[in-house]
């Protein structure tokens, strides 16, 4: 029998008493029927508070690389705990981990840390400000940097602004500072001949280039020949920096991240979710002539739980069970992955879904195709945007989630350290009434 949800459901109603709209975050909304309450996880599964258990393919919005709840994890955490919980000062830790960024990262030469990636690209675009005295940053629609009023600007460009030559600025959020926008330009991914563009018309005044690598907040969107080798061309010759921001792909790329999975060294790199392994905890790294205003104090970088102990012990097992993984990694991940996209569009096929999952396979997104559109790659955020069926993908995560497979609202499913052959073939075998169920009961009434 499919899934029911009645204590979550209670708790979500009791929350509305004391917490603004019953939850913590908005994205968590998504969820459908409910915002779900869990009790605990281990490995790949996790139990909500109706103790129905899922194969778990959210992790945490893509945190736990390791799985639900490693030992290993809970026994650094614990040993912390009992030794300190918040100096505000320093400890040998922060050393531990900042040498082992060091090693493992090609383009990482010093180390500052923060509790979130959210502040951590605030950092980035304040430093790079100061490191060229220039006032704009370069991004691209579609990618996220962050729910800051900066991260945000050009996101979700809606398509009524798509007929202007230049991506709108816009910002999904009221009560924003409205000089921010005017601070950034936006272009479209994977679109070298646009973004060169882009640049020439703001010559001498973009401070950074910002990405994530491989664009997995919208679609998971890999970058097309040559994107990447543009950018860090045009900001050499430009006297631009440029950002990465490794927040998802950060480790579940490789011990070097995305930037080393696709041969690019950028100057500054934003870490955050697997460092932590479900800490709150984050990096900005970079080389140390991008790193030097911060050095001089010139840009200030603060925060009173910056490398909190806790976290540091945390990312310090983190980062040695991504050294312990070896050459190979992300290679089982990705062989994983592609198991689980194969099947998934097997089962689209036979039901008629038209379902089209798309990504390396450590990470994916399930594109579903709207009716009557124009089935192709998705190269861009207004690609997905054009193709995606919101509605439909909704229903069909709802039936997925009601079998007890988990992935995340909007579309992207993630492989852990902690998935296993046995745990993409059941979750397959429940994948199937679930397409069945979707396909008789859609489009709903």
């Amino acid at each position: 029998m499919p899934y029911t949800f009645p204590r979550s459901q209670e708790l979500f109603e009791r929350a509305h008493g004391s917490i603004a709209g019953g939850i913590n975050s908005g994205i968590r909304l998504l969820e459908k029927p409910v915002p779900l309450y869990f009790e605990r996880g281990y490995g790949s599964r996790v139990w909500d508070v109706d103790d129905n258990e899922y194969i778990d393919f959210q992790l945490g919005q893509g945190a736990l690389l390791y799985g639900h709840a490693p030992a290993g994890l809970a026994d650094a955490i614990a040993a912390q705990a009992k030794l300190g919980l918040h100096w505000a000062a320093q400890s040998e830790l922060e050393l531990d981990v900042a040498e082992r960024l060091l090693r493992m990262v090609p383009a990482a030469e010093l180390v500052r840390f923060n509790n979130s990636a959210t502040e951590a690209c605030m950092a980035a675009f304040r430093l790079a400000r100061t490191h060229t005295g220039r006032k704009l940053i370069l991004k691209f629609e579609g990618h996220y940097h962050g729910w800051s009023d900066e991260g945000l600007v050009g996101f979700a460009n809606p398509p009524s602004t798509w007929n202007d030559p230049e991506p709108a600025r816009t910002h999904p959020s009221q009560g924003i500072i409205d000089e921010v926008t005017e601070r950034f330009v936006v272009a479209r991914w994977n679109d070298v001949a646009h973004l060169r563009e882009r640049v020439e018309q703001y010559a001498g005044q973009i401070a950074a280039i910002v990405c994530e690598p491989a664009m997995c907040n919208t679609c998971c969107i890999e970058p097309g020949e040559g994107m990447l080798a543009a950018i860090r061309e045009l900001c050499d010759e430009h006297g631009m920096l440029m950002i990465a921001d490794e927040t998802i792909t950060g480790f579940r790329f490789g011990a070097g991240g995305a930037q080393a999975y696709y041969g690019v060294k950028p100057d500054l790199t934003v870490f955050g979710k697997a460092i932590g392994g479900g800490t709150p905890f984050a990096a900005l790294v970079g080389t140390k002539a991008a790193m030097a205003k911060i050095i001089s104090g010139e840009s200030m970088h603060a925060g009173t739980l910056n490398a909190n102990p806790l976290c540091l012990a945390a990312s310090r097992w983190c980062l040695d069970e991504v050294i312990a993984q070896g050459a190979d990694h992300p290679a089982e991940l990705n062989r994983l992955g592609q198991k689980l996209m194969t099947g998934l569009r097997e089962l689209a096929d036979e039901y008629a879904v038209p379902l089209r999952p798309q990504g390396p396979g450590l990470a994916f997104h399930s594109l579903m195709i709207k009716e009557g559109g124009n089935e192709r790659v998705v190269e861009n955020y207004r690609d997905y945007a054009e193709l995606q069926d919101v509605p439909r993908w909704t229903h069909l995560r709802r039936c997925l989630l009601e079998e007890g497979v988990r992935a995340i609202e909007r579309g992207l499913w993630s492989i852990s350290l902690a998935h296993t052959e046995a745990d993409i073939d059941e979750a397959l075998q429940r994948a199937k009434p679930a397409f069945a169920r979707h396909a008789a009961g859609w489009p709903e009434a």
